[in-house]
């Protein structure tokens, strides 16, 4: 409990990352996290469900990270790079991770959690979706086939996808071709 209300301290009874003051829990920053305030964050359930990707991620809820990626708590920063990271295929996050500033420690310990993440984590497209096989997918932007000859264009539908081992990869047929794509340019259909 000890922790709990130390975060009600530090947060002023806010979600560290929106400022919304409904639905309070701790959450404890992954991979690894002793349980004190410096390594958990206090979230609203709102945030606490798009983190654990239990709902689809909302971009326009996420904006509130160009304010708590300023936070000078390095578990709140930690967790505003992890999201600006999620949505760095929209153009504001993007911009945001430019100009984002971690000292060396705090970056390791976000970037431990992406790659977790990453090697843990479901298949999501561009917009949080999460992959199955069998789903059908549009392009989001035009790719370059490397030694296929030919660029897939965007709006392309890739029907009936396989997943592979890596979550940020997944196999579908585009002209006829059997080719590997990154998730994080497709949009699920």
């Amino acid at each position: 409990m000890a922790t709990e209300q130390a975060l009600k301290t530090r947060s002023n009874n806010q979600c560290e990352l929106c400022s919304s003051s409904s639905s309070l829990s701790v959450y404890q920053v992954p991979p690894t996290s002793d349980g004190s305030a410096q390594q958990c964050v206090y979230v609203c359930d709102t945030c606490l469900s798009q983190i654990l990707g239990e709902t689809p991620l909302d971009n326009n809820h996420w904006r509130c990270l160009n304010d708590s990626m300023w936070n000078q708590e390095p578990a709140v920063q930690v967790m505003s790079y992890r999201m600006l990271h999620k949505l760095s295929t929209e153009s504001w996050a993007q911009d945001a991770l430019d100009m984002i500033y971690l000292e060396d420690e705090v970056k390791t310990w976000a970037e431990q959690g992406i790659a977790a993440e990453q090697t843990n984590g479901p298949t999501r497209d561009s917009n949080g979706a999460e992959l199955h096989d069998g789903d059908n997918v549009t392009l989001i932007k035009d790719l370059k086939v490397k030694g296929a000859n030919f660029t897939a264009k965007q709006g392309t539908m890739v029907r009936g996808i396989s997943l592979t081992d890596n979550p940020e990869h997944i196999e579908g047929k585009v002209n006829g071709t059997r080719i590997v794509l990154v998730s994080a340019y497709l949009k699920k259909a």
